[in-house]
């Protein structure tokens, strides 16, 4: 990879100074600056070599003799030595680490690490779209757990649960790894899957709420928070350990809900709380029985899942105003809104026939049968609620963009490229780990976005050459084929 690029992305970070002006000043000069170091990181990972120490110094001593003397690997004649990256290393290691370890990383390694890795972002990718893809994913460390009475080298690294490979779930001694990855708006062009955030925690940490001040400081940066995709891991928690937080700084859930939090959740002023919205009291019980679709749906499950939903959101409580700034919100009676008719609402019966019809409502009509509208606080499906009705075709079409995050997961574990599985970092410690995957990251970024640059400009060579869009080309042969093409 181009050295000018990646000094380019340093520089542009800012992080360099900031971590030398806190590294100790000692009695003899220190050859291999913070600069320097994180160039030869980066050198290192975009040729898929593991992130070794040695790998490292072998990047920066391989490099020209005028590139050597400018970035000081080649001082008055002496060659920088492995001894010295590892001790520049260990002095980084130590100024961004906790006094006391807990598990999750310091505040100026977080800041250290956003920055790097923000400054991989092109910059016209960086506000081609707001929305993020989230989830996390094991990254296990290279130190053995302990046995016995024998502790692990890698003392802040413990057991976690990761699911997935043959064994559909199994335990595993490391870390959890999350990522945010930036993906297309809805019914937008496509984007390039840049990872905006990462964070490394221990496993004994809940990861969920842990990312919440990773979006925090995102958002304080300048950077608008739009969708924000995540499975039931991330739903399934306390309202105010995810769901709130995201929404208070402006995010659109769009998840997938855990089956414990589907159906019907008790009531509002008389309004079912169902999936995450409000519908009227008379809306029918069948309709409480929509599951999600499955995904060896045929064409036409899908067809009659699709109608029921539709049939369903007619009986929602319509919204009509945006959040105000303490988070509540009105919505009105779907008859109010003209998607069904009901004699409880005169005015409804002048509707065409095509739209359902309560034919009876109660006697004792709930509030939000009596009032036109009702003010709906922030308490109100609090876990539940998100952009689209679940599990309707727009939630699916939406939810579909997370699989962004699990691409961004498998480019950093492919074997043929970065490989962050177990052996590719032979550091111990957080703070070491957190680095080097700081550093990966920057690698990949660059390597997505210039495959991204080039499939959009063969698109648009495409386009003017009136041919259509690229195809995949079969790489499967059936058996009939392959008797027909015998002698």
């Amino acid at each position: 990879m181009d050295l000018a690029r990646i000094e380019a992305i340093v520089d542009g970070s800012g992080v360099a100074e900031v971590v030398e002006a806190l590294l100790p000043v000692g009695v003899r000069h220190r050859q291999l600056k913070v600069r320097t170091l994180l160039l030869g990181m980066m050198l290192a990972l975009s040729d898929d070599r593991p992130a070794h120490l040695s790998r490292v110094h072998r990047a920066l001593v391989g490099l020209c003799e005028r590139d050597k003397g400018r970035l000081g690997v080649n001082l008055d004649g002496h060659l920088l030595t492995y001894r010295q990256v590892e001790y520049t290393f260990s002095l980084v290691v130590g100024a961004l680490s906790k006094k006391e370890p807990d598990g999750s990383p310091s505040e100026m390694l977080s800041v250290v690490v956003d920055a790097l890795v923000e400054s991989s972002v092109p910059a016209g990718c960086q506000e081609s779209s707001s929305s993020l893809a989230i989830d996390w994913s094991d990254h296990e460390s290279f130190a053995f757990p302990p046995t016995g009475a024998v502790p692990s080298a890698d003392p802040e690294a413990s057991w976690g649960h990761r699911r997935g490979g043959p064994t559909k779930g199994e335990l595993f001694f490391g870390y959890f790894l999350q990522a945010a990855t930036m993906v297309r708006e809805d019914n937008g062009p496509e984007a390039a899957e840049i990872i905006r955030r990462i964070l490394l925690t221990t496993c004994a940490l809940d990861p969920v709420p842990a990312f919440v001040p990773v979006l925090e400081r995102l958002q304080s940066s300048g950077v608008a928070l739009g969708d924000v995709l995540c499975d039931s891991g991330y739903a399934h928690r306390l309202p105010e350990h995810w769901a709130l937080p995201v929404r208070r700084l402006g995010g659109r859930l769009v998840m997938d809900l855990h089956p414990n939090d589907r159906g019907i959740q008790g009531t509002f002023k008389g309004a079912i709380c169902f999936n995450g919205c409000l519908y009227c009291p008379a809306t029918p019980p069948a309709l409480f029985s929509i599951e999600p679709l499955a995904r060896n749906a045929s064409r036409e499950a899908t067809s009659q899942h699709d109608e029921r939903c539709a049939e369903l959101s007619r009986y929602k409580l319509g919204r009509i105003t945006n959040d105000d700034a303490d988070g509540y919100h009105r919505v009105a009676c779907p008859a109010e809104l003209e998607k069904l008719r009901c004699s409880a609402k005169p005015s409804s019966l002048a509707l065409g026939f095509d739209r359902p019809e309560v034919l009876a409502p109660a006697d004792d009509r709930p509030k939000c049968c009596l009032q036109r509208t009702l003010t709906v606080g922030p308490e109100v499906n609090a876990k539940t609620a998100q952009k689209h009705d679940y599990p309707s075709a727009a939630h699916r079409r939406s939810f579909a963009r997370r699989t962004a995050v699990e691409r961004s997961y498998s480019t950093l574990k492919d074997p043929a490229s970065t490989d962050t599985t177990r052996g590719w970092c032979r550091v111990t410690g957080l703070c070491a780990i957190t680095l080097m995957l700081a550093c990966g990251v920057v690698v990949r970024n660059l390597r997505v976005s210039d495959a991204f640059t080039q499939r959009q400009r063969d698109q648009e060579r495409r386009r003017q050459e009136g041919l259509g869009p690229k195809t995949r080309r079969r790489r499967r042969q059936s058996i009939a084929e392959l008797v027909a093409s015998s002698p």
